[in-house]
């Protein structure tokens, strides 16, 4: 039986959920932990949406969990969500949301390089070669400590913190292609997101969060903003995602990498009060332009993975 094809309707909604909600997850994040500790906040986040995608991964397969397969969610929830995330919610009290995006969005960049020095790792292209000196040239002008362009320069504990992310994310992703996972996505994702929530609580403890943690003292737009995270950023962000993934395939798919940090600089502008600078406007044109050069190559498109 041919697969149905999916209405205008589906695809506007699925487009508009990986494309506006993934990229309003960086301002979000930035409104939850005005009063809730990073990591705690991260965790409780990662923890309840696994409990919810589970439950979607149990909807659509009957899988069996082995236990070898929770080693490997463990490693790449470790990678992904403690380091990646996890680095991404401690920057953003430090950077604004849309430099944040815009940094995070250098993920392609590292996962290329890190699949090339892999002994059975692809040798990159000349086009995706152009894209890593884009790439590179677009986060220079960002957090360069030098005046390159206008505008504020960025905290460099913040950008560390970042670059951090940034390369944990794709070292996760990179592992996460010989990692003996379930074959259905949702389930994979909910283990992975269950492991990431657990190391999250377990990191909010060892720097003392919870002596700063009370319930009573989180403002309404931080629990609001808690909330959007796990329905909205994790749960119809990622399987929007994964229906979009069987839809229109990979390549249309991962197009939000270079959208989401447009939607994050726009809306930390408009909603945030963040000041978009000809620093920020430079640097994301070389980065997005970067991007684009890296993620249409059908070698980089068998790995990619994402998380929000």
């Amino acid at each position: 039986m041919d697969k149905k094809t999916p209405s205008r309707y589906q695809l506007i909604s699925a487009f508009a959920a990986v494309y506006i909600i993934w990229g309003s997850t960086y301002l979000a994040i930035k409104f939850a932990i005005i009063s809730f500790p990073p990591f705690l906040m991260a965790g409780f986040r990662f923890l309840i949406s696994s409990v919810i995608i589970f439950g979607i991964a149990r909807f659509f397969s009957k899988e069996k969990i082995k236990l070898n397969f929770w080693k490997d969610a463990f490693i790449i929830g470790g990678a992904l969500l403690l380091g990646g995330n996890g680095g991404v919610v401690w920057a953003e009290q430090y950077v604004p949301s849309g430099l944040t995006a815009l940094i995070v969005a250098t993920v392609p960049i590292w996962m290329v390089l890190f699949d090339w020095l892999h002994p059975h790792g692809n040798k990159p292209t000349w086009k995706i070669i152009i894209g890593l000196v884009l790439g590179f040239a677009g986060l220079l002008i960002m957090i360069s400590p030098t005046t390159i362009l206008s505008g504020e320069k960025v905290n460099l504990y913040g950008a560390g913190a970042l670059l951090f992310a940034t390369c944990s994310w794709a070292a996760g992703s990179v592992y996460s292609r010989r990692a003996d996972l379930p074959k259905s996505k949702f389930l994979t994702v909910a283990m992975e997101m269950f492991a990431g929530g657990i190391l999250l609580l377990l990191a909010g403890t060892i720097f003392g969060e919870w002596n700063n943690f009370h319930i009573a003292s989180l403002s309404t737009q931080s629990i609001t903003a808690f909330f959007y995270l796990i329905a909205f950023g994790s749960v119809i962000g990622f399987t929007s995602y994964i229906w979009l993934l069987d839809a229109v395939g990979p390549a249309r798919a991962s197009t939000y990498a270079y959208v989401n940090p447009v939607i994050a600089v726009l809306l930390g502008w408009l909603i945030g009060g963040e000041e978009i600078t000809s620093r920020i406007f430079f640097a994301a044109f070389f980065i997005i332009l970067g991007v684009v050069f890296i993620i249409t190559k059908k070698e980089f498109l068998r790995f990619k993975r994402k998380i929000k």
